[in-house]
């Protein structure tokens, strides 16, 4: 099934070379770059999880290229040879894109979890990876807006299982 990831997008937005970067330059200044000129994603999380302000300018310059570019994704996809897709798009409720699809799954486990999961991933510290977390609408309440939820808290097998079981109601429901 064909997927876009706006976490990649974001990636994108802010690419060598890009008016993403140059926005971010010209923002939070040239000590967010790394010796070959790329953003150090790890400095500028140290200032944006930081300081909301930072973050929403941030956000401000990201979230437009994220937005353009799945839209456009799915502009370009073929419906007869497509007729599902997937937007992973972890700020879903928090930039209000709920409503632009036509179902929302949200994959969930315990906030210990998370911050685990955020820790092993970024290789950050406990405090960074939550300092992260409190910077997004808690899961509960993701959990409380959406009428499909794939817990992830088991094993794989367990996680597979309520994939197939949503993509079966969701598919029959069509």
């Amino acid at each position: 099934m064909p997927t876009i990831d706006s976490d990649v997008l974001a990636r994108e937005a802010v690419a060598p070379g890009t008016p993403g970067l140059s926005a971010v330059v010209e923002r939070f200044g040239r000590d967010l770059l790394d010796a070959s000129g790329a953003l150090d994603r790890q400095k500028l999380a140290t200032v944006v999880f930081a300081d909301p302000d930072a973050r929403k300018a941030l956000e401000a310059i990201i979230h437009p290229h994220v937005r353009q570019a799945t839209d456009q994704w799915f502009a370009d996809l073929d419906p007869l040879q497509h007729p599902y897709a997937i937007a992973d798009i972890p700020l879903l409720y928090e930039v209000g894109r709920e409503g632009d699809f036509d179902a929302v799954i949200v994959a969930a486990c315990d906030p210990e979890a998370q911050v685990r999961r955020v820790m092993k991933r970024d290789g950050s510290s406990e405090a960074h990876a939550r300092q992260r977390l409190a910077a997004q609408l808690p899961i509960e309440d993701k959990i409380r807006r959406t009428e499909y939820v794939i817990r992830t808290d088991g094993t794989v097998a367990d996680t597979d299982e309520q994939v197939r079981d949503i993509y079966a109601r969701l598919v029959g429901s069509w």
